[in-house]
């Protein structure tokens, strides 16, 4: 089945010292349009990360947002020694003229600028997270691609089921509107109480039969809506092939209406016309 365009995704991850979490939002585009949004730290990320989308993807504008949530507590906390020996040697230097002060308490020392900080996060953990947990919402985000898709599909489906009851409606009215044209035609002649040449009177009914003969767009209507359910049913993006069947659908249907004999054919015509316009828009929205 087709795919549709828009479509949502979420995958999340907790690291040790953050949780990390990607969103992807989809929506119709008439090609493949990424944005990424990424932290700054994982920036060089976005390029692998756009060819595994588009290896996925053919059609479609999508948002591709990374955010992490921080958690300094988690870390485990690293002395700096070269700035403690420092404070050290300076302590040593004030007791050694202070004879009589107090010792210094390690927590004292601690708590002293720059002594105590939390471990810079492990970099190449974090990309190797955000990569798995990229390829998991790209995962969800083309399964419910393909759910949309399918939805999409039976609603066309549907719609293709009624245009072709209109089109039967339309080919079985032919022949009486055909003979009514006639008696239509005859009657007048009749008003007028003129001799006629009977030849000439049969090929003006010949000419007239054939310049309100739809059998040929109505054929023609049947074919594109076969290829329409053949295309439908295919795995591959479909949506520009679709989206041309169905101008093609709407030129017949608007010389259908223009070639119109009678009530019944405008109005099969008119009810095809809406039918199309609803299934183009459905099919705005396919891959």
């Amino acid at each position: 089945m087709p795919h549709s365009m828009t479509a949502f995704a979420r995958a999340s991850a907790q690291l040790p010292d953050c949780t990390l979490t990607w969103e992807l939002r989809s929506v119709n585009h008439r090609f493949l349009e990424p944005h990424f949004r990424l932290p700054e730290s994982l920036r060089e990320l976005e390029m692998p990360l756009r060819e595994a989308l588009r290896a996925r993807l053919a059609r479609g504008k999508v948002d591709a947002i990374l955010t992490l949530g921080e958690n300094g507590e988690t870390r485990e906390l690293v002395i700096d020694q070269h700035r403690l020996d420092a404070y050290l040697q300076v302590c040593a230097d004030l007791a050694a003229r202070l004879p009589e002060s107090a010792p210094l308490a390690p927590v004292a020392l601690l708590a002293l600028p720059g002594v105590v900080r939390t471990a810079a996060p492990d970099a190449r953990a974090r990309a190797s997270a955000a990569t798995a947990v990229f390829a998991t919402a790209l995962e969800a985000l083309v399964a419910e691609r393909a759910r949309e898709g399918a939805q999409l599909a039976r609603l066309i489906a549907e719609r293709l089921e009624r245009l072709d009851e209109e089109v039967a409606r339309a080919r079985s009215a032919l022949p009486e509107l055909l003979a009514a044209q006639r008696r239509k035609l005859r009657e007048r002649i009749e008003e007028l109480a003129v001799a006629i040449d009977r030849d000439r009177f049969e090929q003006e009914l010949v000419y007239l039969a054939q310049r309100a003969d739809v059998a040929e767009e109505l054929d023609r209507l049947n074919t594109h809506c076969a290829e329409f359910r053949r295309v439908l049913g295919t795995s591959k993006p479909v949506g520009r092939r679709l989206d041309f069947l169905a101008q093609e659908l709407n030129r017949e249907a608007n010389t259908l209406g223009a070639k119109s004999l009678g009530t019944a054919t405008t109005q099969a015509a008119v009810e095809m016309k809406v039918l199309i316009e609803q299934i183009r828009e459905q099919v705005q929205n396919l891959e």
